[in-house]
């Protein structure tokens, strides 16, 4: 029977092996094949130990002082050291199990069988199709998140992505103002300082992306060169200990858009060939969501060009300063449907307006530009007498006649010279949020309540509308916004309405500039889904000859 058993053993690509209970390993028979090296033991010896990979050490630690406490299988893959190569490990199959004696610490039989191929073509399917799940983004950051954290730390120790910039070409310097970053890295290790507006990337990077070759530096821990990187990743590379840094560039229709900048640290030596084979894998796998996330920024860009293009900056007013901006959304296509205007009349009346268009792409950027233009040529034909409800309800009929109907809420005002310090507004709302009066002697206040609104155009034929009328005083400020500026997801309107309320009543009392007052006014939250148009009017205040 031993015969028979041994000749089967010989037959088999693995080591047997036997652990006394004072920590003496054996090897009862050898397979034929070279025997695995780096067996453990738990003995005072350590040097089995340090055979085993940095990163696999307390994980395969644990498992064998649990195993030993329940005298139970031990069954797990482990990376060992190759010979005297410090840098070359292989993945290893451990079976071990325990013989019982009824003495206080039990023998051990186990096996040790090469793993590596069978653990790459599994890590490979587990990165793989965590990746699948990564669908066309709103923006490039979320695809570069779920990949570093795909790959941290079981293949690296900290990854960052950054984004090649659109008009970057081979032979140029790529990294002038590269954009979206995205970091992951391992517990323990320091968090990546801010990168700032001038953060520039070193002469290595500019090399992988114009070669779209992935470059592998290896160094003593903590001691990279300088001279080929950024002075920020030399001082975070220092600090981690890391011991290599590798440059892969991520490829989409033959053109860099990434580079991921990939390191170990803190005595981990650098990824092996498999270890980059894998993290390549994983980057060309980026390339359907990429391109996807490509084409919808493409198309972002086209319509915040579009839009913007009829966006024209606010005309000079006699006594009053006129300001308007204008914010895209922070996601790929959600670009398209907000928009203000402002005309100047003969008489030195103003016509202001903001609106949006239900929609967020090409078709609603389209839309707005058509109706904005109709507006503007009704509200001049119109002149300073004229009614903006009845603006507005001739407008909502030449849209519904002549053009494909969309949902349309807007606020159409005039503002007429009136007292010696101020002047008459009427306006018009149609299902649009209500305007925001900022008084340069009183608390802010909304013009009328927000449940006061005419329904929105194109809703019905012969909607009845109308005018509601107030006085602007000299210093008091008219701010007209749509409603990105104070709808917020979860949140309830009536709440969002009063916190913009109490914002611009402790802005009002710093005397800013017009300008910088409604800049200050726009969400800080990040992650904005919907863009935000606003036009504001400040009256001019009295002086004492006109008092």
């Amino acid at each position: 029977m031993l015969e028979r058993y041994e000749t089967l053993l010989s037959a088999l690509p693995q080591t047997v092996w036997t652990l006394a209970p004072d920590g003496t390993v054996t090897l009862p028979m050898a397979a034929t094949a070279p025997a695995p090296a780096g067996l453990w033991h738990p003995g005072a010896d350590a040097l089995w130990m340090d055979s085993v990979h940095p990163k696999d050490r307390d994980r395969f630690g644990r498992v064998w002082r649990e195993a030993t406490r329940e005298r139970s299988l031990v069954d797990t893959v482990v990376r060992v050291r190759l010979g005297d190569d410090p840098d070359r490990y292989r993945h290893l199959k451990l079976v071990a199990v325990p013989v019982p004696d009824g003495g206080a610490e039990p023998e051990w039989i186990g096996t040790v069988s090469d793993a590596e191929d069978d653990w790459r073509i599994r890590k490979r399917e587990q990165l793989l199709a965590g990746m699948a799940a990564v669908p066309a983004a709103r923006d490039l950051s979320e695809a570069f998140r779920m990949t570093a954290a795909a790959v941290v730390p079981d293949l690296v120790d900290a990854i960052a992505i950054f984004r090649v910039p659109q008009a970057a070409g081979y032979g140029s310097r790529a990294f002038d103002a590269p954009s979206v970053t995205r970091v992951a890295v391992a517990p323990g290790l320091p968090e990546l300082p801010p990168l700032g507006e001038h953060f520039r990337l070193g002469p290595a990077a500019d090399e992988a992306v114009n070669s779209q070759e992935t470059m592998l530096f290896a160094f003593p821990a903590g001691a990279p060169p300088g001279h080929l990187i950024s002075d920020v990743s030399t001082g975070w590379l220092r600090e981690a200990g890391a011991t290599c840094l590798a440059l892969l560039p991520v490829v989409v229709d033959g053109r860099t858009v990434a580079l991921a900048s990939a390191a170990n640290c803190r005595g981990n030596p650098p990824p092996d060939e498999t270890d980059l084979a894998l993290l390549q894998d994983v980057l060309r796998h980026m390339d359907g969501p990429l391109r996807r996330t490509l084409e919808l920024q493409s198309v972002r860009d086209m319509a915040l060009a579009l839009q913007q293009s009829f966006l024209a900056p606010p005309p000079e007013v006699e006594e009053a300063t006129l300001t308007a901006l204008y914010h895209p959304a922070d996601a790929a296509a959600e670009v398209g449907g907000d928009w203000y205007d402002a005309v100047r009349l003969p008489d030195g009346s103003v016509a202001l307006t903001i609106g949006d268009i239900a929609g967020h792409d090409m078709a609603a950027a389209t839309a707005m530009g058509r109706v904005n233009s109709m507006l503007r040529g009704l509200a001049y034909d119109g002149g300073p007498t004229a009614s903006p409800a009845a603006t507005l309800s001739r407008l909502d009929r030449v849209v519904q006649a002549l053009d494909t109907p969309s949902l349309i809420t807007a606020v159409h005002a005039l503002l007429r010279p009136g007292p010696r310090d101020g002047r008459r507004l009427v306006l018009s709302n149609a299902g649009h949020p209500p305007p925001l009066l900022i008084p340069s002697d009183a608390p802010p206040r909304f013009l009328h309540d927000p449940a006061r609104t005419d329904p929105p155009l194109c809703v019905a034929d012969s909607v009845p509308r109308t005018d509601l009328h107030a006085v602007l005083r000299g210093g008091d400020i008219l701010v007209l916004y749509t409603d990105g500026l104070v709808e917020v997801p979860g949140t309830d309107i009536d709440h969002s309405l009063q916190r913009l309320c109490e914002r611009a009543e402790t802005l009002s009392r710093r005397g800013l500039p017009l300008p910088d007052l409604i800049r200050s006014l726009l969400p800080a939250f990040p992650d904005r889904r919907d863009d935000i148009a606003v036009i504001a009017l400040q009256t001019s205040p009295r002086t004492r000859n006109d008092a």
